[in-house]
């Protein structure tokens, strides 16, 4: 039996329970792995709220899709890893608050021995979130000025680093002073405290009325028309969130002024092993190099329910990790 945060019930924090599990043993193509660390996302959130039916396992289930350990036992046919190899996944399947867990081989990654692996729990789901963001749906590169709201979250953070490296002029968006604070030491050439001035007309001051060429949006129904309005024409409207609940889009939206919009997946885009591998290994080079520097808030797992509630409420910067 091992330990791990159990959902029997959608709806708040609170109904997560730390139960005992029986975890069996990996079959062919498996492995188990036990958790060094365990990575929280905003995904969990929707998936605990029931946003996400038929996205997220039936009840109850462990939730979690982000973890770093060292296997422990592989099944018939894998090749990739062995026992004691330290690794890591981002993705399906949706099981990882806990202190073990069954993988496939072909989702887990190595980690480098340069990084450590709470970092890589901390990293792998969100570098990948970025790494999608900024050099595949769209990428960015010197000339270009970019919109990033949530600048100091988890994601927010690596993506503005790394945009800010490809040589991009950053807007970020954050709540507080002290999140602004974060954001410059994280690439952002222009900070807006949303809760303090407009953004949309602090963007069009900043890029003398031109617009950006490319909106990162993940807080959704709160800030999507203004993202828009906010995006250059023939621009690009990247949606990946909903933390405020799901924005309409309509057909006036995009051809107003012709923007590609567009709601990517890592997931998708990291289907093939092979772009998994190469994705990965992109995030974590950039790591070691120090292109990326990874803030990790660490909760125990028992404490997961602190952590989505400090979470949800914005108490919180970077990205939080669950210790087992």
């Amino acid at each position: 039996m091992v330990k791990a945060i159990r959902l029997h019930e959608h709806g708040a924090p609170e109904m997560m329970k730390l139960d005992d599990v029986e975890l069996g043993e990996p079959k062919t193509g498996e492995i188990k792995m036990k958790n060094i660390a365990i990575g929280i996302n905003y995904l969990d959130v929707y998936m605990r709220k029931g946003l996400l039916i038929g996205y997220s396992p039936p009840l109850p289930y462990t939730p979690g899709m982000e973890a770093a350990g060292v296997v422990i036992a592989v099944g018939p046919q894998v090749t990739n890893c062995k026992v004691g190899d330290i690794v890591a996944y981002a993705g399906f399947p949706v099981c990882a608050y806990a202190e073990e867990q069954i993988l496939p081989a072909e989702r887990v990654v190595q980690v480098p021995p340069s990084i450590d692996p709470i970092v890589a729990a901390a990293a792998i789901f969100k570098g990948l979130t970025a790494q999608v963001l900024v050099r595949r749906c769209f990428k960015v590169g010197p000339g270009h000025t970019i919109l990033y709201h949530a600048a100091a979250g988890g994601v927010g953070s690596l993506a503005c680093q790394w945009a800010n490296a490809l040589g991009a002029t950053v807007i970020g968006t954050v709540s507080t002073k002290e999140k602004a604070v974060q954001a410059k030491e994280d690439g952002c050439h222009h900070v807006i405290i949303y809760k303090e001035e407009n953004f949309v007309d602090r963007v069009m001051e900043i890029t003398s009325g031109k617009g950006v060429d490319v909106a990162y949006d993940s807080i959704g129904k709160d800030t999507f028309e203004g993202s828009l309005a906010c995006v250059k024409t023939c621009g690009y409207m990247v949606s990946f969130g909903m933390a405020s609940g799901e924005a309409e889009l309509t057909y006036r939206h995009l051809t107003y002024k012709s923007v590609f919009f567009t709601i990517p997946q890592f997931l998708l885009y990291t289907e093939a092993r092979s772009d998994l591998v190469a994705a990965s290994e992109e995030v974590f080079s950039n790591i070691a190099k120090g292109v990326l520097r990874v803030r990790v808030n660490k909760y125990p797992l028992s404490q997961a329910v602190q952590a989505h509630s400090d979470l949800e409420n914005r108490k919180t910067t970077g990205s939080i990790v669950l210790i087992p």
